[in-house]
């Protein structure tokens, strides 16, 4: 069945599940799954003039996924899980390298030389060749991971299913995230940014460049080969005025800074940061 035809089965089920009943909507929904496990398909890819195509029914397919599919009981002695979606197989035939007890869900896509530690990444996700997804770092559903990024320990990448079309988060070629980042509702982290320990990042997080003169906002997106660290700005309440969160940009990555190098030896570039 070509992808014209898996759409347009997986809209109208969505539209109306009494279609599940039917056998030849169930199997678009498993084939779109398949496909996303495989890698033929991706929830968001970039477009050639700029941005990102986020393709909403491929969220749908995932969603129906779970409404088609039965709770069973996995065995992985000593360990037993109870879930609907079962993990991800043939890693050693697919180039990745999973460490126990790291977990990879059934339509995620990881490229060959993909590494997981003990972290995590759901369905519909997809992470790029030479990524390290840390210890305790997670890849939210539908989340976009380029190739050679380092996600270090505990960094929590968000998911999102709802509303279908919405946007995941992206995080594109040669970032680097430091330990216990957390980057969340669709923020677009550009190739070869360093984003320093603790830094969170949401749709409305002042992402705010310190380099020039003046202050630069930006939000939802971090500049290409940015160097950001936590920061804070004050805002006035009913009850006075506090310090409230935000990101600083404080340096771009220099050109002889090899893409391998560790986030702190790029931190220190900028006033003993790290």
């Amino acid at each position: 069945m070509d992808l014209a035809a898996l759409q347009a089965r997986i809209d109208a089920a969505y539209a109306d599940r009494s279609l599940l009943q039917d056998e030849a909507h169930r199997a678009a929904v498993e084939a779109a799954v398949a496909a996303l496990d495989a890698g033929r398909v991706r929830v968001a890819e970039p477009r050639p003039g700029g941005g990102y195509e986020v393709h909403a029914w491929l969220m749908r397919a995932i969603l129906l996924f779970f409404a088609v599919r039965k709770m069973q009981v996995l065995e992985l002695p000593p360990f037993e899980f109870h879930d609907k979606i079962p993990l991800k197989k043939d890693l050693a035939a697919a180039g990745v390298r999973l460490v126990p007890p790291g977990t990879v869900r059934y339509g995620a896509f990881l490229e060959p030389g993909t590494v997981v530690m003990p972290g995590y990444v759901n369905i519909g996700a997809r992470v790029g060749t030479g990524t390290m997804v840390d210890t305790w770092a997670t890849v939210g559903s539908c989340a976009q991971v380029g190739r050679h990024c380092h996600l270090s320990g505990g960094v929590g990448i968000g998911g999102v299913l709802e509303p279908p079309g919405a946007r995941p988060v992206i995080i594109e070629d040669g970032v680097f995230l430091g330990s216990r980042c957390i980057v969340v509702e669709g923020v677009v982290v550009e190739r070869e940014a360093v984003v320093g320990a603790g830094v969170v990042l949401t749709s409305s997080t002042r992402i705010v460049d310190v380099t020039g003169p003046e202050p630069v906002e930006h939000t939802g997106v971090v500049p290409a080969r940015s160097v950001v660290i936590p920061g804070t700005r004050p805002k006035r309440f009913p009850a006075g005025e506090f310090g409230v969160p935000c990101a600083l940009i404080i340096g771009q990555r220099s050109e002889s800074t090899d893409r391998k190098v560790s986030l702190n030896a790029a931190l220190r570039d900028f006033e003993g940061l790290a």
